[in-house]
């Protein structure tokens, strides 16, 4: 238990600007064994938006308190996964080959491309949550939710495909480059938690538009580099949450 407890740790100081004890490191060992809490944390992150959205209700419009759940959940993490995705944006949209994506991903300056790909998942986030703020869906569920699924999704990418990129050589902090069948198992248990507390099980069918975007990147990144970076991971992240939200828009609208 003492172990769990400490890969817990581990992914909550990893993913997360929340303090941890000192005696918490980051090695690679122990970054590979902690994947199994991704969505976990998620569940933590997406709590602390929710929280914010629910607080901030009671004197702003929704609009407001959406904006500042958003706000939050990027303060809380750092700005971890849109980052990657603003990097994944630049890389395969700049580069026409392994080395040039790689190279442009782990260039810290943001290009047009990422510039454009996180204004428009961040708009995407922000309508469907605040259309669905006009239905009887409850948001801070909803926001749960989207943080949890969106970060089990990510984890398939870490199980199925190889990292590509030497971390010796990267600019970037170690991450995790390779995750366990048990830890799958962990990362899908908290990931779909969170949608048994929705009144309508029809819910559990966004896992089907989330695998196939899964599908979807996962051949996109294999084709193009041959496997994975934690930008990549990141970007499957922002894309699975988005995918999360208007799927759940998608059944208010028709049901």
């Amino acid at each position: 238990m003492k172990k769990e407890v400490h890969y817990f740790l581990t992914a909550i100081l990893f993913f997360t600007r929340i303090p941890c004890p000192k005696w918490v490191g980051h090695s690679s060992e122990m970054l590979n064994k902690s994947n199994r809490y991704f969505s976990l944390v998620g569940i933590l992150v997406g709590s602390i938006a929710a929280l914010i959205y629910y607080l901030a209700t009671f004197i702003f419009t929704s609009e407001i308190a959406i904006i500042l759940s958003m706000i939050a959940s990027i303060w809380t993490t750092g700005a971890f996964h849109e980052d990657g995705f603003a990097d994944t944006c630049d890389g395969f949209g700049g580069g026409w080959t392994k080395e040039k994506i790689l190279i442009i991903m782990k260039d810290s300056r943001l290009g047009t491309f990422g510039v454009v790909g996180l204004f428009s998942v961040l708009i995407l986030k922000f309508s469907a949550i605040q259309t669905l703020s006009l239905s009887n869906v409850n948001i801070p569920l909803l926001i749960i939710s989207g943080h949890a699924i969106s970060r089990f999704i990510a984890t398939i990418l870490l199980y199925t495909h190889p990292y590509v990129r030497d971390i010796d050589s990267s600019k970037i902090k170690p991450t995790t480059t390779q995750m366990s069948t048990k830890s799958l198992v962990i990362s899908f248990i908290f990931g779909v938690l969170p949608l048994f507390f929705f009144k309508n099980h029809w819910v559990f069918l966004s896992l089907i538009p989330l695998l196939i975007a899964y599908w979807y990147l996962a051949r996109f990144f294999k084709k193009w580099i041959g496997g994975q970076t934690g930008d990549c991971a990141g970007a499957l992240q922002q894309v699975a949450e988005v995918v999360f939200y208007l799927f759940i828009l998608t059944l208010w609208k028709l049901y």
